[in-house]
């Protein structure tokens, strides 16, 4: 499986809004969501893009949580649904925007090579905060990413390296083919998940551990 990165952002958190506003949506806030491309080599460090960085490091951010991915096919379709024109590659805060690969394509603990060094592993999918809804002012978006389907995935760094916009991504191995992106997502959040399901993720070692321990709470409830 052979994929591309179409493009990458970083950016560092920033306040944004404006102190005493009466719209909750301007109201002052700091994060780290707004991403800016980036042309020519990027350094990938052990938790990092360089020149990257997360707000609020209790949720976000951290080794299994070191790189956010999106795909690239997603794009046209959230143009057509928001009704924006103005809706460039880093709208939802990913690093690297990627071509050919989607949430039912891509599986926790997928190992990719990328330009010449860098290896990455699917760690889970992407749990979109307030914070995105804030960016675009639409405070319903999280939970339409969430009820799509369509939320990107993290990376653990596992070797470091160089990359840049159009280098290639190369699968090179494939621990869980039964886990995709998207049953991860459908198991956590949907109301149909089978004990034997919640249970096989609370205990697979390639999940990041904040998402074992959620479907590890999940499995006693049941």
């Amino acid at each position: 499986m052979n994929c591309r990165i179409a493009s990458i952002q970083v950016g560092l958190p920033q306040t944004h809004g404006h102190p005493g506003a009466i719209d909750p949506m301007q109201k002052s806030w700091f994060s780290g969501i707004f991403k800016n491309p980036v042309d020519g080599p990027v350094e990938v460090g052990p938790v990092n893009l360089a020149g990257d960085g997360q707000a609020d490091l209790t949720v976000h951010g951290g080794p299994d949580k070191a790189i956010l991915g999106y795909a690239a096919a997603h794009y046209p379709t959230w143009q057509k649904e928001l009704g924006l024109e103005d809706f460039p590659a880093g709208a939802f805060g990913e690093n690297l925007t990627i071509e050919g690969a989607t949430e039912g394509e891509v599986c926790v603990g997928d190992i990719w090579s990328i330009g010449e060094t860098v290896q990455v592993q699917v760690s889970q999918p992407r749990s979109p905060c307030h914070k995105l809804g804030r960016k675009w002012k639409m405070p319903e978006l999280p939970k339409r990413v969430l009820a799509t389907g369509r939320s990107g995935w993290y990376f653990r760094v596992l070797q470091t390296g160089v990359i840049e916009a159009g280098c290639a991504m190369t699968l090179q191995e494939r621990l869980n083919p039964e886990w995709t992106i998207e049953r991860v997502n459908r198991v956590r959040y949907g109301k149909e998940a089978s004990d034997n399901e919640i249970a096989a993720l609370a205990d697979l070692p390639e999940l990041a551990a904040s998402w074992r321990e959620a479907f590890q709470a999940k499995r006693v409830r049941v």
